[in-house]
């Protein structure tokens, strides 16, 4: 895997949503503890590293709508470029009842070279990536476990989270359960984060936007990845077109 700490797909794309997966991939750096947060693998390949079809749902979904998308080449658990930089859990040490045995003692200085060899130029990559399109449409992907650890089994098969603006996510969601699926307002978590990805990317320029969480049961191979994004694309591009945005 290159070592850049991001990928940009169709940067070249004339369209103007950008799709962006904060939480594309369970790698971990060469230079972060040798390569190994000290997880066995069946815990790094698990929801706690990374959004588990994310990644394939944001290339097929960006590709359909003909335009750029951006994806983390980082696992979230060594930092969580979905969080501001003051935010206590932008380098996770407990994780749905999981320990994170290398990040359980990482100092600031650990936590500073995450930031700048890692968080920082994505976000700054992505950022470019919104100004060259000049009026982008923020369309932010990621996946959800069917049930945490203890928790009764989540029912949505999508969630949509917003936060001021609700300009699509409303109508967006008003779609999807027109087309019957089972859709989440604010679920299954609520509202957002100050300084996460799409306030600092959409909301501080007001840029419309829109997050999706996907069930991850359905998007787990490519089949259901792609079904998901063409789905996605359809009822994106249509509420678009009535928005007037």
């Amino acid at each position: 895997m290159t070592n850049d700490p991001f990928e940009i797909a169709g940067a070249d794309r004339p369209g103007r949503w950008l799709v962006a997966c904060d939480h594309a991939t369970n790698h971990v750096p060469g230079w972060v503890h040798g390569g190994d947060l000290g997880l066995p693998a069946a815990d790094m390949d698990r929801h706690i590293a990374y959004d588990i079809g994310a990644a394939g749902v944001t290339r097929h979904l960006a590709t359909v709508l003909n335009s750029p998308a951006i994806l983390s080449r980082f696992s979230r658990l060594v930092c969580d470029p979905n969080r501001g930089e003051d935010d206590p859990t932008i380098m996770m040490r407990l994780y749905d009842g999981t320990i994170i045995p290398a990040n359980r003692n990482a100092d600031e200085t650990e936590k500073e070279e995450r930031l700048q060899r890692l968080y920082r130029p994505y976000h700054v990559a992505y950022a470019d990536l919104a100004n060259k399109i000049g009026d982008p449409i923020i369309c932010a992907v990621h996946s959800f476990t069917p049930r945490l650890n203890g928790r009764p089994p989540r029912p949505w098969e999508i969630g949509v989270l917003y936060a001021d603006d609700d300009r699509l996510a409303k109508p967006f969601m008003a779609a999807c359960r027109d087309a019957g699926w089972v859709t989440g307002d604010n679920q299954p978590y609520s509202g957002h984060l100050p300084g996460d990805a799409v306030d600092r990317h959409a909301l501080q320029h007001g840029r419309p936007n829109v997050l999706i969480e996907l069930r991850q049961d359905l998007i787990a191979d490519d089949a259901g990845q792609t079904l998901w994004a063409n789905r996605l694309a359809s009822v994106l591009s249509d509420v678009l077109a009535q928005s007037g945005l």
